[in-house]
């Protein structure tokens, strides 16, 4: 190996700290921009971060194998635990960090912002129809989409729906259209992608519904 593993050990938390670094610079600009105190932005992130390693079963489901060509790869992340093997089930699971806790700050920010209901429904639709578009099931992994497509369109639907609260809404239409878009209107898909587990709100902070509102709240 040209490297040794304890060059490696300090090259993965160098890159873990600069990752963490700029999620708590980022945060704290969105919240800024929500209204919301610094000490927000902390409870917020680390919330969402230990959330995410919590799925919550809900059922299962029987499920078809991924073809071989799918079979033994899997996807890396800072927070997804190794993948479990495959059994012709799939358990529905919602996950706390990607799901609960961005759901609990989106009904705060419609009750504390001003926004209408329409104006949220109507950000909420526009966000989970592309999400949905743009999705993809994915044989042995999940729902797949590019990450950027739910927070341009969220921060773009806000901007046309009420510049005046366009932050909250951004956020809202972000994380609550990727949640109905690319997880609760896939559900029908999970049959055919060979999954043991299928969590709604996806199984890592760094990748998933996190992300799509902080960035959607700066664009915004």
């Amino acid at each position: 190996m040209p490297f040794s593993p304890l060059h490696l050990l300090l090259v993965f938390l160098l890159i873990s700290f600069l990752i963490v670094f700029i999620q708590v610079g980022a945060l704290t600009l969105a919240v800024e921009k929500l209204g919301l105190s610094p000490e927000s932005a902390a409870i917020l992130l680390f919330g969402s971060l230990f959330g995410s390693l919590i799925n919550l079963p809900l059922f299962s489901i029987t499920a078809q194998r991924p073809p071989e060509s799918f079979q033994g790869k899997s996807r890396l992340s800072l927070l997804r635990p190794p993948q479990r093997p495959f059994h012709g089930k799939t358990i529905i699971a919602v996950n706390a960090g990607g799901c609960l806790i961005p759901l609990t700050f989106s009904l705060y920010l419609f009750q504390n912002s001003g926004l209408e209901l329409s104006q949220a429904l109507l950000g909420i639709a526009a966000v989970s129809t592309v999400s949905y578009l743009f999705s993809r099931p994915i044989p042995g992994m999940g729902i797949g989409m590019p990450i950027f497509i739910a927070p341009l369109s969220a921060a773009l639907a806000a901007q046309l729906i009420t510049p005046e609260y366009r932050a909250p809404l951004a956020y809202i239409a972000g994380t609550l259209g990727v949640l109905l878009g690319a997880d609760i209107f896939r559900l029908k898909d999970v049959r055919r992608m060979g999954t043991p587990i299928a969590s709604i709100g996806g199984a890592g902070t760094f990748d998933g519904i996190f992300i799509t509102g902080i960035i959607a709240v700066l664009l915004a």
